[in-house]
């Protein structure tokens, strides 16, 4: 069985490396943009090593490693303020029983 390969332009790679970066799990960014996952984890890996800020973001001076980072804060975040408001759901409803 023969596999083709197909071609993806330089502003497909950087969108899809950009909403990857955005979203919670870049394997389902993958799977909704139709292309494998190890292709776009390739594709961030890629840019990461060039640090070539015109290829992450062309509105942004930021690099791919300042990118991921900050990106990991974010979700830390989140993260933490999920909690948090579950924590103030569960105390709402328990002082409002007593």
């Amino acid at each position: 069985m023969s596999r083709t390969s197909r071609k993806y332009t330089k502003e497909f790679k950087q969108e899809a490396v950009n909403l990857a970066l955005k979203s919670a799990c870049v394997t389902k960014t993958a799977q909704k943009l139709g292309i494998l996952a190890a292709t776009l984890h390739t594709w961030i890996h890629t840019l990461k090593s060039k640090s070539s800020p015109g290829l992450v973001n062309a509105d942004s001076g930021k690099d791919m490693k300042t990118l991921i980072e900050e990106n990991r804060r974010l979700h830390k975040e989140l993260a933490i303020a999920r909690e948090e408001k579950e924590i103030l759901k569960k105390s709402a409803t328990y002082f409002s029983q007593h």
